[in-house]
């Protein structure tokens, strides 16, 4: 028998007021929440009832949402109905596959000291766009901060991604993650990726903490799991989720080596091992020789600096004096030139696929 669950769907002008309210007065539990840099929906269970809170959702009947693993064995097929008493019935997938939009390539340059704004996301974390136009939805860049130090209001769950890395750039945050053994703590310079749908939590930080955090895709669900408590038992460092290794890359193991850039040198963080090269992350910095001009053939390569400066000089483009903070990304076949680079200079690369060609 096909598995179906209903929903009611009410909207909300401001979803960050609606969370304390179904939590805590209700005393519901969040079941699933997105996007996590600014939420816009999240659904509650409780009481005999499941609400989806939607930001912006048309005010007027209630929508009565069913959600099948075959949606096709309700209503002959159809996916939007209307009751007799006005209530509209929407037919949903309950697993909807995860849509991998197609990159739209552009240009790319985000410096600090243009003000975007910091918006407070999920778990009371604060949140900087980092790629405003998301490359038509195929990634999410996303500075993150918490201002004050101390256990995190955060819960077990997990994220359907198709990639997704978190960079300690500032400070220190404990974490735990299912099949990985006891808690531990992410130092700066320090990264991990989280597997699709890896459950994890985040525990405790450090004042004024920072990470750089990309999600693929640009939107994807956050959902709680209530029933997993973290750790999980022995570590188990060899599992694969959906093809892919947990990896806690640490600077002080990592081997500095010449760059795919004349000039320039590395250290892999072996994430691209790791996940069949589905992405790659390198931290990059000056080497001997001259820094030549390139161009690559990478579907998305991202780029942030955490130290330092450079002037990024590109075909057709003015050039941009770059400084910490500051993040950009060069579509493929575009040539450019990090020229100038400080003695202390320090960069964060993301590559997606984690094998392309540089020329």
């Amino acid at each position: 028998m096909s598995k179906i669950e209903a929903e009611v769907r009410i909207s909300t002008q401001e979803l960050r007021d609606d969370i304390p309210f179904f939590t805590k007065t209700l005393q519901m539990r969040l079941d699933t929440i997105f996007p996590a840099d600014d939420p816009t929906v999240a659904v509650f269970s409780g009481h005999g009832l499941r609400v989806r809170v939607e930001k912006g959702a048309p005010v007027g009947p209630v929508t009565l949402r069913l959600l099948c693993d075959d949606p096709d064995v309700l209503a002959n097929g159809a996916r939007q109905l209307t009751a007799p008493n006005g209530t509209l019935v929407e037919i949903d997938d309950l697993n909807p596959p995860m849509m991998m939009p197609v990159t739209q390539h552009s240009f790319v340059v985000r410096r600090l000291a243009d003000q975007a704004p910091w918006v407070i996301g999920r778990a009371g974390m604060h949140y900087r766009d980092l790629i405003p136009d998301r490359l038509g939805g195929s990634i999410i860049a996303s500075h993150i901060r918490i201002p004050d130090g101390g256990p995190v209001p955060d819960m077990v769950h997990y994220h359907t991604v198709g990639f997704q890395l978190i960079f300690c750039y500032k400070g220190w945050v404990d974490l735990v993650y299912e099949d990985q053994g006891e808690a531990f703590r992410l130092e700066a310079g320090n990264c991990v990726i989280q597997p699709p749908e890896i459950r994890h939590r985040v525990l405790y930080a450090s004042d004024n903490i920072e990470v750089i955090e990309i999600g693929v895709p640009a939107e994807h669900v956050t959902t709680i799991d209530h029933d997993m408590e973290l750790p999980n038992g022995p570590a188990n460092p060899e599992r694969l989720f959906q093809g892919q290794k947990f990896v806690h890359h640490k600077a002080e193991n990592a081997t500095w080596a010449p760059f795919r850039i004349p000039g320039l040198q590395s250290r892999d963080t072996t994430i691209a091992a790791h996940t069949a090269d589905v992405a790659g992350v390198h931290v990059i910095r000056k080497s001997d020789g001259e820094i030549t001009t390139t161009k690559h053939d990478a579907d998305i390569l991202f780029t942030f600096v955490m130290e330092g400066t450079l002037r990024l000089e590109g075909d057709g483009q003015d050039p941009h004096e770059l400084s910490p903070g500051d993040a950009f990304v060069i579509p493929p076949g575009m040539m450019t030139r990090y020229a100038d680079p400080s003695d202390e200079l320090e960069l964060l690369e993301v590559s997606l696929p984690g094998a392309f060609a540089t020329r």
